[in-house]
Formats: C-alpha cells, sequence, structure tokens
C-alpha cells in the first residue's frame, strides 16, 4: 500500500521573512541597484566616507519601504490600488452619436 503525500500550500503565496509574494523581487532588485550604485560611486572616485553613509541610508529606507508596502497592501493589493488609480473619475460625451449608432449595428 502507497502513501501519498498531499501539498496543501500549493495556493498558498511564497513568504520570506514577513514579505509576501513580490515584495521579495522589489527587495532583490533595490539591494541589486544598491549594489550597482555603490561600485559605481567607488569607482567615480568617491570617499568610502561619504559612500558608505548614503548606501545604508538608501538600503534602510529601501527595507523600510518594502517591508510597509508588503504589510499594507498584501500580496495583490498594491497592484490592485495602482489600477483603481488609472480608473478616470467620470466620463464625459458632448454628443449623443455615440449611443444613437449603437442601435443600428
Amino acid at each position: 500500500m502507497s502513501v501519498y503525500h498531499i501539498n496543501k500550500g500549493v495556493s498558498k503565496p511564497i513568504i520570506f521573512k514577513g514579505l509576501k509574494a513580490q515584495y521579495i523581487a522589489y527587495l532583490a532588485v533595490g539591494l541589486v541597484v544598491l549594489l550597482i550604485g555603490f561600485a559605481v560611486l567607488y569607482i567615480c572616485g568617491l570617499s568610502l566616507w561619504i559612500i558608505l553613509p548614503v548606501i545604508f541610508g538608501t538600503g534602510t529606507a529601501l527595507f523600510i519601504g518594502v517591508f510597509r508596502l508588503s504589510h499594507r497592501f498584501g500580496e495583490h493589493g498594491l497592484a490592485k490600488y495602482l489600477a483603481k488609480k488609472q480608473l478616470p473619475v467620470y466620463l464625459k460625451f458632448r454628443s449623443r452619436k455615440l449611443f444613437i449608432n449603437l442601435k443600428q449595428a
């Protein structure tokens, strides 16, 4: 007799250290951008005493911002919020011609 284990977490979102779904990718991309920014500033010849506080400050802001977005909106909430902002407040028609031509089609 075979025993089959059922994976009950198939449809659950990916969660890592409190970050949900796409916010993990946002944090990863932000950290890569910070790494590239550090390399560019270092190659340009800036002092490490200037570069390190800037990178650590923006990194801290990145972590706080991404965790705040993750907790505020959840898995799909940010996409819904941004989509809702693109909806028009009202529609304005200057003539009835559009609706009159609908009956003929």
